[in-house]
């Protein structure tokens, strides 16, 4: 098929976008058009054009607009829901520095899951290298919820500074009582002089995650990570875990380790009496009404465990206090997050794209009760036939009218089209010239063509002569 033959209408493009929107390969949208007209035959385009489509028109958004095209959809965000929340932080030249934001449904979580935060900036932006950060919570089901995020040009103090401060602002200026980080000495030093009440503590996931690079120069390094692994997460008690660590650097010689001496476990309260129940040791203070477990569930999940229950069942306690009993796990709790609806973009549709589509989901109920009969079908045709001839005469009336700053608006601006493009082979021509211009030139090339003849003219005179002479000269001789 050749290329001036190849077209895509509007419902095709329409379709490639709403697909490429909703995440499908162009491939299978250009099989879902195959399938549809019954084969490759049938259509007027390659599976190249639609490629093309989506590379030229679908995401066509140059570098220099980003930024922009960033700060409109923070605009319309904050448009559809007034509680949305942004800061942006700027060069002297004008460009993104530091940017916060987080929608209405985030802050309203916090309100119920801001007691223990995450913050992580593990990612970065694959073209601008700036750096992702996330700040997450958990929520009753026990499953991630995101209250922030942040993009940023460098892990600098004055930049986490700047951050923690803006996202309190956006919170309501409450700190949470625990945080937690990687092991970011930037990060630690700026929660220190935003937060000074917050716990802050190293992430769990992150330090395991850096054993491999921390211990592959040992000889048995695979051995050190089990045991390490073990000693982490089988440990129970404040004093089983130093003397299991303890053990751990002797037997493998790991003590001068600066990565692994640094760590140890905090002070814990107390004990006024405690139980021993499968191994896991009880605490319970009946005055108090206080039970602890060194299971620790509740200290990581927030719900008591089996063993500090049958403690109070066989203690003969009547109630649990209501300190076990977090809001977040209560029924009786309306949480108004759930009300408010996640911030989401439209895509930015060309008044003609949006006229198109009203008109598919009309048409889609006519020809759904036309095609029940064919005396129905005739008539549709018909109709057809007909508005397709006075919107055609419409149209050629409204060919070639001039556009005035008068009567001009946004939807006759949007109408107008580009002219043709003309490919061309080889050197471009020159610019047209005025009929002045032309009778200029065509003027200056005959004088020059007159004069050019009489030179010839003269030239081939004094030729002959010459040669006359020659042969006047050899004759004589």
């Amino acid at each position: 098929m050749l290329k001036q033959h190849r077209e895509l209408s509007m419902s095709i493009r329409r379709t490639i976008e709403n697909n490429e929107e909703a995440g499908i390969r162009p491939s299978k949208t250009y099989q879902s058009f195959v399938a549809a007209a019954g084969g490759h035959r049938e259509l007027n385009f390659i599976e190249k054009d639609v490629k093309n489509y989506i590379t030229r028109e679908v995401r066509n958004v140059s570098e220099q607009e980003d930024a922009k095209e960033f700060g409109k959809y923070l605009l319309r965000m904050k448009e559809k829901n007034p509680n949305f929340f942004f800061e942006l932080q700027l060069e002297e030249d004008q460009s993104i520095k530091l940017v916060f934001w987080a929608d209405a449904r985030s802050r309203a979580a916090f309100e119920y899951f801001g007691d223990v935060i995450s913050f992580d900036t593990t990612y970065n932006t694959n073209r601008y290298n700036l750096v992702c950060g996330s700040f997450v919570g958990v929520n009753h089901h026990g499953q991630s919820t995101l209250l922030g995020c942040s993009l940023m040009k460098n892990e600098e103090i004055e930049s986490f500074k700047w951050l923690f401060q803006c996202w309190l602002r956006c919170m309501g200026g409450n700190a949470p009582k625990g945080f937690l980080t990687d092991q970011c000495a930037s990060m630690k030093k700026a929660l220190e002089a935003c937060m000074p009440t917050t716990i802050h503590r190293w992430c769990i996931w992150h330090i395991m995650k850096k054993i491999p690079s921390k211990l592959n120069r040992y000889k048995g390094h695979a051995d050190i990570e089990q045991e390490m692994s073990q000693d982490v997460w089988n440990s129970h008690s404040k004093d089983s875990f130093d003397r299991n660590w303890n053990d751990f650097l002797l037997n493998f010689g790991l003590a001068d380790n600066k990565w692994l001496s640094g760590y140890s476990v905090y002070d814990v309260g107390e004990q006024v009496s405690s139980s021993i129940f499968n191994k896991f040791v009880v605490t319970y203070d009946s005055v108090a009404a206080e039970v602890k477990c060194e299971c620790l569930l509740f200290e990581s999940r927030g719900i008591l465990c089996r063993h500090a229950l049958s403690v109070l069942s066989f203690e003969q306690a009547s109630q649990v206090s209501p300190r076990y009993i977090l809001e977040r796990w209560s029924k009786k709790v309306k949480r108004r997050h759930t009300h408010i609806k996640s911030s989401h973009d439209e895509p930015l549709m060309e008044p003609r794209s949006k006229r198109f589509n009203q008109l598919v989901f009309r048409s889609q109920n006519i020809c759904k009760f036309a095609s029940e009969s064919e005396e129905l079908t005739t008539i549709l045709h018909r109709a057809y036939d007909n508005v397709m001839a006075e919107m055609e005469a419409l149209k050629a009336k409204r060919k070639g009218t001039s556009l005035s700053h008068e009567d001009a608006n946004l939807e006759s601006v949007n109408e107008l089209q580009s002219p043709p493009r003309i490919r061309t082979r080889g050197r471009p021509k020159n610019r047209l010239g005025s009929k002045l211009e032309k009778q200029i030139a065509n003027g200056t090339k005959k004088k020059k063509t007159k004069v050019l003849s009489e030179v010839k003219v003269m030239f081939f005179k004094f030729v002959a002569i010459e040669f006359i002479f020659l042969v006047n000269r050899l004759a004589n001789v």
